[in-house]
């Protein structure tokens, strides 16, 4: 039962090509619900971010199941996807495992060591959780991906001076007007990255920043949070508002154009002596292209950001390969866990038997002594524990072992356990059990 990655990204599509192909967020769970009805496709979960779409799945059988996720693409979408196979990447097995560990590291992101990346690949696997697309693979898998980005994060400088797309964004416009200082700026999508951005802003020293947001009261929330100098407007006064801006990002989770030729050239004619410079960081993109063409107007959309960070990344580039090292570490992790998987069945059954009867004779025992004191039922308590526990640690300690170095003769010998101890545990299909519940992930 291979796991695969099939998808696109940064790497092999253009920004038009990717906000094409993009999920609308609010269809996410009923997408990953659809995907569950493809018998090739065991576990599913799908990750959206600006720079890519990715489907990790476990699949039945590899050349079924990839054509029932493109189906599943061609199906859910309801759209003309036909270009879209020409930008895709199929990984398989160890390549998968490893590019989903280095995508929650950072090492994959448009700009290395971005910040949101971990929090993207963190909301993906919830939404699998909510959505009942994971079993014990993914789910093992994508905590283990988390755990690698938190390590990275924590031990090496890859994500050092907190650049993210939003930060980014911020930079670039920084770049392109001068100081900041006394500058109106405008946000739109008062989202994480939006956020992130009016947070930004304000440590550079922007003069008034406007939050517009299709829920006022989200924008509230965050021009509440930021304090003076920050407000909130009603979308419905976009015109008014953008003609007093001197800086525009916006970010929001759009399926049409924020900001078009009719409503931007409106604003300018308002301020026909005033530059404005747009940053659109949102995919798909809020701002129509042919805003570009109007007199007086800037814009750089997210793929534009690259490269002009890429000269404050040089620190982070000297962690790579300290990262590469972590990453390494969980693909070899993940992978022995995969391969022992054989065994755990019967392990567990195994366990659970042994568990099952000690604590039956010692019920009988206790029933049989009454006179014995508290102190001594925990004393023959603990010796019973002691003795099963090493009664049973080599023989689940060497199958284990077994299962990584030849899954063969683990099954083998699984099965013979099996056959002993008569566990009826299930050695033919290993280990697919229930992934944890949402309420059981915590943080």
């Amino acid at each position: 039962m291979p796991i695969v990655c099939l998808g696109l990204s940064h790497h092999t599509a253009p920004l038009e090509v990717r906000e094409r192909h993009a999920f609308p967020p609010q269809k996410m769970g009923e997408a990953l619900i659809a995907l569950r009805d493809y018998e090739a496709v065991r576990e599913a979960l799908m990750l959206q971010t600006c720079g890519r779409l990715e489907i990790y799945a476990e699949l039945e059988d590899y050349e079924i199941g990839v054509r029932q996720l493109k189906a599943f693409l061609d199906n859910f979408r309801h759209g003309d996807v036909s270009d879209m196979e020409s930008y895709m990447y199929t990984l398989l097995g160890t390549q998968a495992i490893e590019h989903l560990i280095r995508v929650s590291t950072g090492l994959d992101s448009m700009l290395i060591g971005e910040a949101e990346i971990l929090g993207q690949v963190k909301d993906a696997y919830v939404q699998a959780q909510r959505a009942r697309s994971l079993g014990q693979t993914l789910h093992t898998l994508f905590r283990g991906a988390l755990e690698a980005g938190k390590s990275a994060r924590t031990h090496t400088a890859i994500s050092g001076d907190s650049t993210s797309i939003a930060s980014a964004a911020v930079a670039y416009a920084k770049q392109h007007v001068g100081t900041l200082s006394g500058k109106n700026v405008l946000v739109i999508g008062a989202g994480k990255m939006g956020a992130l951005a009016a947070r930004r802003l304000k440590v550079e020293g922007a003069g008034e920043i406007v939050v517009m947001n299709r829920s006022r009261e989200r924008a509230r929330v965050v021009a509440a949070e930021l304090g003076e100098t920050v407000r909130a407007a009603e979308s419905t006064r976009l015109v008014d508002v953008l003609a007093a801006a001197d800086v525009v990002v916006t970010s929001t989770g759009a399926s049409h154009f924020v900001l078009t030729p009719a409503n931007v050239t409106e604003a300018m004619a308002a301020r026909p002596q005033r530059p404005l410079f747009i940053v659109d960081i949102a995919v798909p993109r809020d701002v129509d292209p042919e805003v570009a063409g109007i007199a007086g107007v800037s814009v750089v959309d997210v793929d534009g950001l690259k490269s002009a960070v890429d000269v404050t990344l040089e620190k982070r580039r000297e962690a790579i390969p300290l990262v590469e090292e972590i990453v390494a570490e969980h693909v070899a992790r993940f992978g022995q866990w995969y391969q022992s998987r054989v065994a755990i069945p019967v392990i567990s059954s195994l366990t659970q038997k042994a568990e099952a009867i000690r604590a039956a004779e010692l019920e009988r025992l206790f029933a049989r002594a009454p006179e014995l004191t508290e102190r001594e039922r925990m004393l023959i308590t603990g010796a019973s524990l002691t003795i099963v526990s090493k009664l049973l640690h080599s023989a689940i300690v060497r199958i284990r072992d077994k299962a990584v170095e030849n899954r063969a003769e683990a099954l083998m010998h699984a099965r013979i356990l099996d056959e002993l101890f008569e566990l009826q545990a299930t050695t033919e299909d290993p280990s697919f059990a229930p992934a944890p519940t949402v309420e059981e992930i915590g943080e």
